[in-house]
């Protein structure tokens, strides 16, 4: 029992505190006990039977307890050895204070029930009841020493046995107290790691979350983001974003407008004009008018996506129906235009007509093939690329395929660009259309030239990849048009170029915008996920 007391009081810094404000009480004691005896004031009947002795105890008492300020602040010796000491002198030097003070009959026995409280609740067992035993033997030997050394001198053993039965019940009560005190603050402690670790488990889960996590105080300040906030805002850190003037305006004017009209649905914004959309849900937290405010950020491109493979199984059977009942008078059309085309005897008026069939023909046929397209793209599959090599690699692969000069493409990456996640033959598809359209759209009166160059976002730590051209660009009036299906300027467009191009690069959690460039020219700019994004799910 010893052993393991001494590893629970080692390890307990706090018990000293009660140790110290027990000697704090027996230095106050003597010392008001020494102060009254030099001061000639001492009230009756303390010291009443042997003045001299009552004062120079008081002051072995004052001593005592100075000394002991040492040795508790060094906490040396070991905790229960102090308390021992501490409660065996505070036995013996009161009932000295009381034997000068004329025996038991001077009240002073009363501050032995304190002394055997004190103990009983700083140690641990059953020592207590030593304590009360030693106590109890220590009055009865008072009263023996009296009677022996002044016969005359009435002896109250009856007194001496009460106040002994009050040592045992105030050390058995005491201890009891202390086991529940002690088994209190060991449930405590325990709640209070188990606190602490939901806690921690707690803010390991929001900073892991998908969801963007915003908490704001009624003051406007941040008290709580995660890494997904930051990187949905585009910021380097999650101290870079103190209080609301440090968020995007977007979602300032938002946040404002719901305090004041709770009821109103929330609108997507971006955080940058090429970043993705973001959709806020906002929640109160508690019932009173400062609480704070809960805001979830939702990655609308992954929502999107999610809705596109609902949209897509149904797509799926639509572009079936089209190509069973399209394709086959289709191709019966087209048979019969070739036929008719070949007869000898045909005007020439005529076969201009046929020449239009085919060519509608053709075009009819794009766009169902372009529309099945759509059908694959709920089986991407994301894999990492080493982009640098996947461009010089497409790069030649292009040339081959659509016979340019090798001076009409230009591309280059940044040594920190280098594995992105995407679905290597969805890439292939959407940059082999954009550079076709950049050929196509490029400078009409010299040589058309492209420009394949990538960057890292440094807010959002996101690579990107522009392609460039030298063309005239694109009209402001029609740019927030182009990725509309079936939208062209092309007399032989079927519109679904860049529609299917931005899908398929949501479908890999990347996003293509149109950038306008001042000096003249077109960019379109796949912007990739963040690499960090795949650690995080």
């Amino acid at each position: 029992m010893q052993n393991n007391s001494h590893i629970e009081y080692s390890s307990n810094i706090q018990i000293w505190t009660p140790l110290r404000l027990l000697n704090l009480y027996r230095i106050t004691l003597a010392g008001l006990a020494t102060i009254l005896c030099y001061s000639d004031a001492v009230p009756y009947p303390l010291g009443s039977s042997n003045f001299l002795f009552f004062y120079v105890t008081s002051i072995i008492y004052l001593i005592v307890g100075l000394l002991n300020i040492i040795t508790i602040k060094r906490q040396a010796p070991l905790f229960e050895y102090q308390i021992y000491a501490h409660v065996f002198i505070d036995i013996i030097i009161i009932t000295l204070l009381m034997q000068a003070s004329g025996g038991i009959s001077s009240g002073m026995g009363i501050l032995l029930v304190i002394a055997v409280a004190a103990g009983s609740l700083l140690i641990v067992g059953r020592t207590a009841i030593i304590f009360a035993s030693v106590a109890t033997l220590a009055v009865l030997t008072e009263q023996i020493y009296a009677h022996w050394s002044r016969p005359l001198l009435e002896v109250n053993y009856t007194q001496a046995g009460l106040l002994g039965a009050s040592f045992f019940a105030t050390a058995i009560l005491t201890q009891a107290l202390a086991r529940r005190l002690r088994e209190s603050e060991n449930l405590a402690e325990k709640r209070g790691v188990d606190l602490a670790n939901m806690a921690q488990l707690t803010e390991y889960i929001i900073q892991r979350m998908q969801t963007g996590i915003l908490v704001i105080n009624h003051n406007k300040h941040i008290r709580l983001i995660n890494a997904s906030a930051c990187h949905l805002l585009e910021a380097q850190t999650q101290s870079a974003i103190k209080t609301t003037s440090d968020l995007p305006t977007s979602l300032t004017a938002q946040i404002e407008h719901w305090w004041t009209h709770p009821d109103d649905e929330p609108k997507a914004f971006k955080s940058s004009d090429t970043a993705i959309n973001i959709m806020p849900r906002f929640a109160r937290l508690g019932e009173e008018i400062d609480a704070g405010t809960l805001i979830f950020l939702e990655d609308m491109a992954a929502v999107a996506q999610q809705a596109q493979q609902l949209k897509l199984a149904s797509l799926g059977g639509l572009t079936a129906s089209i190509a069973h009942e399209i394709r086959n008078p289709l191709g019966a059309i087209s048979h019969a235009g070739q036929l008719l085309a070949e007869t000898p005897q045909l005007p020439k008026s005529e076969k201009r007509l046929t020449e239009i069939i085919q060519q509608h023909s053709q075009r009819i046929n794009t766009i169902i093939e372009n529309i099945m397209q759509l059908n694959r793209r709920d089986r991407s599959n994301p894999e990492e690329i080493d982009l640098n090599q996947w461009l010089a690699s497409f790069v030649d692969d292009f040339y081959l395929n659509e016979e340019v000069l090798r001076t009409q493409i230009h591309h280059s990456l940044p040594e920190e660009i280098n594995i992105i996640r995407f679905d290597a033959s969805q890439l292939h598809q959407v940059l082999f259309n954009l550079c076709q359209n950049g050929l196509r759209h490029g400078d009409q009166n010299g040589t058309p030239q492209l420009w394949l160059q990538g960057g890292l976002n440094i807010e959002s730590n996101s690579p990107y990849l522009d392609v460039i051209d030298n063309g005239k660009g694109i009209d402001p009036t029609l740019a927030e048009h182009i990725f509309e299906p079936f939208f062209t300027t092309a007399t032989n467009g079927t519109g679904l170029g860049l529609y299917i191009s931005r899908e398929l690069c949501e479908s890999n959690q990347a996003h293509l915008n149109y950038i306008s460039i001042l000096d003249g020219g077109g960019c379109f700019r796949i912007t990739f996920a963040d690499p960090r994004r795949r650690q995080v799910i």
